[in-house]
């Protein structure tokens, strides 16, 4: 089983009614600032490797990266399998991220049967390629399958939201903020998108201040 999937505003908004009745900072933050958005990105190769190029650099660097790939014909399995590095190099990519990049293409993963799996068996079959970690498969979880309770406990935007939003003395870690998420189940994926709002909200009012 699956479990819940975001298919639309209706699902975010069921979401956040029960975040908002489970905890009073969610209603909040809710407040502030409006209904997220749902962020529902396709599944597939493109979109694991839209992950990979997004590790450790600014999503500006990332978006580059994708445009230059993109560009080059070079976002299908089979046309990154067949590049060189040199291609793939002038897109930006960093000889880790080829390698990553490359090890996806050659992976044959069946993104349709990912998509039936549970939550924890996308997470498990993901991180087993190189260069997927944690965040990588939990992003991919979230934003290409929707998954309603999978939090990606390991972004630093999320963490920085939430000592923003609990008014904690440090930002949570990975692992704090996986047990700090315990109580938004089955709704963690609605928390994620509900505290990268507050995150750009919170971060506009300091740039304005």
């Amino acid at each position: 089983m699956t479990g819940r999937i975001l298919t639309s505003p209706a699902c975010i908004a069921e979401g956040l009614d029960w975040l908002a009745r489970r905890e009073p900072r969610f209603a909040a933050a809710h407040a502030l600032t409006g209904d997220p958005p749902l962020r529902r990105r396709p599944e597939g190769f493109a979109e694991l490797v839209g992950a990979i190029l997004g590790q450790q650099v600014s999503t500006a660097a990332a978006a580059a990266m994708r445009a230059r790939m993109e560009a080059a014909g070079l976002m299908s399995p089979e046309a990154v399998a067949a590049a060189d590095e040199t291609a793939l190099r002038g897109c930006g990519l960093s000889a880790a991220k080829i390698r990553y990049v490359q090890a996806l293409a050659r992976a044959t993963l069946d993104y349709r049967a990912l998509a039936q799996l549970p939550d924890a068996e996308v997470v498990v079959r993901l991180t087993a390629l190189p260069g997927i970690g944690r965040w990588t498969a939990e992003l991919y979880a979230m934003t290409s399958l929707g998954r309603a309770d999978i939090l990606c406990a390991g972004d630093l935007a999320l963490q920085e939201s939430a000592r923003l939003l609990f008014d904690l003395e440090a930002r949570p870690g990975e692992r704090a903020l996986r047990a700090m998420a315990e109580d938004w189940s089955p709704w963690r994926g609605v928390a994620a998108r509900l505290l990268w709002a507050y995150y750009r909200h919170a971060k506009g009012r300091e740039g304005t201040a």
